[in-house]
């Protein structure tokens, strides 16, 4: 394979797991058995700038949060997956709504559950902090740990690489 950032040219689609990635490893649980997630700021902007961009953006996860569900609607998602027990199944659905092939699809994950995704698509990137099987698949591993700006990250290299990046409507929500 050639240089990691030449290939970022092909990307046409995000797809993110939640915890350890949009979120950090920690799970706050309160009465009632619902678990708290923190979300990072500068994430949530990546994502839905690159909506407004034209990139489909997919979250595929085994959580099940009404909080996280509103979290990534609210930025404008509309592939969200909860729930999720075979996330191979899930990206060949949300392959299924598009015209573009794994090859084309820029996955971060951070756990086993990952791996089978990572191996199949076409860049298979994990934040800082992600187990080493993880790591060792990854072509990219980023400096920054989950929930702590790593989905800015790749969002940002691959928008800056392919020119969409500081347009003129980056200024707003």
């Amino acid at each position: 394979m050639s240089n990691f950032k030449e290939e970022l040219s092909k990307v046409k689609a995000f797809v993110f797991d939640v915890d350890g990635v949009l979120s950090n490893a920690k799970i706050y649980l309160h009465p009632g058995n619902e678990m708290m997630r923190s979300a990072n700021i500068k994430d949530g902007y990546a994502i839905q700038y690159a909506i407004r961009k034209g990139y489909p953006i997919c979250i595929i996860t085994g959580g099940n949060s009404e909080a996280v569900e509103d979290r990534f609607k609210n930025l404008g998602l509309t592939d969200i997956f909860l729930r999720s027990r075979n996330k191979m199944k899930d990206l060949e659905d949300f392959l299924g709504r598009y015209d573009f092939g794994p090859e084309n699809i820029l996955y971060m994950g951070d756990d086993l559950p990952d791996y089978p995704v990572m191996k199949v698509i076409g860049f298979p990137t994990c934040p800082s902090d992600a187990v080493e099987e993880i790591k060792s698949i990854s072509l990219y591993i980023s400096d920054k740990p989950g929930g702590e700006g790593c989905v800015r990250d790749v969002i940002e290299q691959v928008l800056r690489l392919q020119g969409k990046w500081m347009q003129e409507d980056a200024f707003t929500w």
